[in-house]
């Protein structure tokens, strides 16, 4: 029998084990996920709880209520990949051969790689929102908070759902403004891109929303270190910028287990072919998600597209073709504005944002480019539809590859 193993039990590992197990003959085939926890995050919903809009049993599920019956599940930290031989080597040094390997390890924050962050402070003055424990935390001190200067800092690029700090800094502006404190909160978005966002249109309209808001916009500023005695973050270049509440995204980097394997750069994101999906260095490796090195978004709208073209493809290896499927970088991305609204984003490789209607032509009901309700409700629906249908690899009607169909240049 040939064997499948999945590296990741993630959003993009999840969707990649339904769906190749609905495809494949069992009798044929083994597919093995391995994972070192048994608990699914929803992450775009950590965003919502600093604010108190979900709570932590909100986006918490088991992993084994969305495997199918059927497969092998193994709940274990991996020591290390060894492709030459085909084989992963468990910490336990059990030896697992594969004939295919998909890796979907997803990416991690490392705090630490950036110089007085993560000290005595952390959890105190400085917060994230990218793991469960710091948005938690971070929703307790924003119940006693008084005022003062809020920070948004991305430390540096690339990482995990590219609009999530703009979100953050949106919902800060709304919830100050519900709890009357909005006059006493100086709201600064520190960010080493040259404007609000990758993408120069959307990051000009993003950029005026934080004006129209009253959020400092502090563009090209690459943190070198944190100050905790004088709470300042500071840049290379020595500018400084002054903080009573610091949220910080860290630098995102690929697992652990990538380094050890010699397989990634140096953030261990791996090489990937960008529309392929299958690894540059080994035929038989395809990976997806955050554990790319694409220059794409480490998003879920991502991983949903990408598994759409790595299933073909998967398939066509096993058959002995050539995998002609292609990613164009196709990302969809519904973002919080506040007050009950949400604007909308369609990209890829090549196409920036553009206005228009989603995902019915002229109909819609979402509006691309625009700050709607409707988009709001959009952005909130989407975490009964990433449990009932993204992780059980179900089909959804949006087309993996980006269509100009309803768009306006």
């Amino acid at each position: 029998m040939k064997k499948i193993i999945i590296l990741g039990g993630g959003t993009a590992g999840t969707m990649m084990l339904n769906k190749l197990f609905n495809i494949l003959d069992s009798n044929e085939w083994h597919i093995t996920i391995i994972d070192e926890s048994e608990t699914h995050y929803y992450q775009p919903g950590f965003l919502f709880i600093p604010f108190g809009i979900y709570s932590k049993k909100d986006v918490i599920k088991p992993k084994r209520d969305f495997f199918p019956s059927g497969a092998e599940v193994i709940i274990s930290r991996i020591d290390r990949i060894e492709p030459e031989k085909n084989r992963i080597i468990l910490v336990n040094n059990v030896v697992l051969q594969y004939d295919f390997l998909i890796i979907a390890t997803g990416s991690k924050i490392k705090p630490e790689e950036t110089e007085g962050l993560k000290e005595e402070n952390w959890y105190k003055s400085i917060f994230d929102f990218y793991t469960i424990e710091g948005a938690v935390l971070l929703a307790s001190y924003f119940k006693q908070f008084k005022g003062g200067d809020v920070v948004i800092n991305t430390t540096e690029m690339p990482i995990k759902c590219p609009v999530a700090p703009l979100e953050f800094a949106f919902l800060a502006d709304w919830y100050f403004t519900e709890r009357g404190l909005r006059d006493k909160v100086n709201l600064k978005f520190v960010t080493p891109l040259p404007g609000a966002f990758t993408k120069p249109r959307a990051s000009a309209i993003f950029g005026d929303f934080l004006s129209k808001k009253n959020i400092e916009l502090i563009p090209e500023f690459n943190i070198a270190r944190v100050d905790n005695q004088t709470k300042e973050i500071v840049s290379w270049d020595e500018r400084k910028v002054k903080f009573d509440v610091l949220v910080t995204i860290p630098t995102n980097m690929g697992d652990e287990v990538i380094a050890r394997s010699g397989l990634g750069d140096e953030l261990n994101y791996i090489p990937t072919d960008k529309k392929t999906l299958r690894s540059i260095d080994f035929e038989n490796i395809f990976v997806i998600g955050d554990a790319t090195d694409l220059p794409s978004s480490k998003a879920g709208s991502v991983a949903h597209f990408q598994s759409e073209i790595l299933t073909e493809n998967i398939i066509a290896a096993i058959e002995g073709r050539e995998p002609t499927a292609e990613f164009d970088g196709h990302a969809n991305c519904f973002i919080e504005s506040g007050f009950g609204k949400g604007i909308l984003i369609d990209f890829n490789y090549d196409t920036e944002p553009l206005p228009g209607k989603f995902p019915l032509p002229g109909i819609g009901p979402f509006s691309l480019l625009e700050e709607t309700k409707m988009n709001h409700y959009g952005k909130i629906m989407f975490r009964w539809i990433y449990w009932n249908f993204l992780l059980k690899g179900k089909e959804l009607p949006i087309e993996a590859q980006m269509t100009m169909a309803g768009k306006r240049r």
